[in-house]
């Protein structure tokens, strides 16, 4: 059974997984958020609870 033999399969997970660790990861995090969050006061909004009819 050729998918238990994980000879060519774990060489390719291993290169793919260091691939995107050290080369795609440290670009991806260069950039800077377009929209950063800001440091502002939630609001609190007041809601009323809705009136059913048959309580």
């Amino acid at each position: 059974m050729p998918q238990l033999n994980p000879n060519p399969w774990f060489f390719i997970m291993l290169a793919s997984w260091m691939t995107f660790s050290l080369i795609i990861q440290p670009k991806l995090l260069s950039f800077t958020s377009t929209n950063p969050p800001l440091n502002k006061a939630q609001t609190i909004t007041k809601t009323t609870p809705w009136t059913w009819p048959w309580t």
